[in-house]
């Protein structure tokens, strides 16, 4: 009997990177295709589709593999679990970082096998993403590996001390609100269109702060997201006491450094956050626990430039624990059950984004199934 596979996503822009991806869908059995609403696109993506649902509809159920295809019913990123409940496949297919273990939860509860693409390009043809179609746009983004916080003054008044940021090529199209300080690169898009400029980095950072946080702004964002975008590699951050600005910013761009951490670096895809979520609700910022954080930053700035992966796991856990400490709403049981499940697996976690929505960060000596690496700028 010939088995049922079932791809999920929204397929705007129709390339050939989808195309290959049905392909190689296609080949476990007859492929089933559930495509996302134009109301979950905007939901999720904070913008319009090209082309509505009916189009890629449309487009999809033309295609020669494509045993049927429907718009799901649902909303957010599980939008198919009604119709996989219903068709029941042997296979739920899906991009490295289409993984969630959300998605490997409904597969065992379900006894569906999850199946992840090796993302296998049609031969001779390049390898084709929407994100790449819809423009070419070379502004990184921005992971924090520890300190964050240190850079508002309501924290570092309380002790001075340094945020580790890397930035990271826009090879993965990030979730909205994921910590990866999408919300900054957005300004710098539409400051600089498709690229950062020559010319003075501090210059070129200040800038960006400056228009993220016009006079007036309630709330500051904080400066590590313009700096760590701006500037490539591994940066460290001197944050004075009280002070929006660091006073120091040592920048390590060797091939040798960011390679180490690329290899030892893992994300997995979390759920959004809980609407009316405030990670300021219950704050318990005191003079301890700042002074850990600044702390655990120097351990990972250590470690990093000794390349000791036990030390650097051990120290971005620490300023993880450090930062829940102050900020309890950090995390939720969703978050501790993840991170429970990965422990054994890691050598030091965190997440990216607080309360969920982006993404659990993993040190680990060896890959992680179904997650996703990251390409650190030069």
């Amino acid at each position: 009997m010939t088995k049922k596979v079932f791809v999920s996503g929204i397929y705007d822009m129709l390339h050939s990177g989808h195309v290959a991806f049905f392909e190689e869908a296609a080949s476990y059995g007859d492929l089933y295709v559930g495509l996302g609403s134009d109301q979950t696109i905007r939901q999720l993506k904070g913008h319009k589709s090209i082309n509505t649902d009916r189009e890629r509809l449309y487009m999809v159920k033309a295609l020669r593999m494509v045993k049927d295809a429907w718009i799901n019913s649902g909303s957010g990123l599980m939008d198919f679990e009604k119709e996989v409940v219903e068709l029941h496949p042997d296979i739920f297919f899906v991009n490295e970082d289409g993984f969630t273990p959300e998605k490997q939860k409904l597969c065992n509860r379900l006894g569906i096998k999850l199946e992840v693409s090796k993302r296998i390009p049609h031969q001779g043809l390049p390898i084709r993403s929407t994100t790449a179609l819809r423009k070419e746009c070379w502004i990184p983004f921005r992971l924090d590996l520890a300190g964050g916080w240190l850079d508002q003054p309501f924290v570092s008044k309380y002790s001075s001390g340094s945020v580790i940021t890397i930035s990271i090529e826009p090879e993965v199209e990030f979730n909205d609100r994921s910590g990866m300080s999408s919300s900054t690169r957005a300004k710098a898009i539409e400051l600089w269109q498709s690229d950062i400029p020559e010319g003075d980095k501090e210059k070129l950072a200040r800038t960006l702060f400056c228009v993220e946080n016009p006079p007036g702004t309630s709330y500051v964002s904080g400066s590590q997201d313009s700096i760590g975008i701006v500037y490539p590699g591994v940066n460290k951050l001197n944050y004075p006491s009280g002070d929006y600005w660091p006073n120091q910013i040592i920048s390590v761009t060797d091939e040798k450094t960011l390679a180490w951490i690329e290899q030892h670096l893992w994300l997995i895809n979390l759920s959004p956050r809980e609407s009316g979520y405030n990670v300021l609700s219950d704050t318990q910022i005191n003079e301890e626990s700042a002074q850990l954080l600044a702390y655990a930053a120097e351990g990972v700035w250590k470690a990093i430039a000794d390349k000791d992966l036990i030390a650097f796991g051990a120290f971005v856990k620490k300023s993880f624990q450090a930062q829940i400490a102050m900020f309890p709403y950090m995390v939720n049981s969703y978050i501790i059950e993840q991170i429970s499940f990965y422990e054994r697996e890691a050598l030091g976690w965190k997440i990216s984004g607080a309360g969920g929505g982006g993404y659990l960060v993993l040190i680990a000596d060896h890959p992680i199934k179904n997650g996703i690496q990251l390409k650190i700028r030069r």
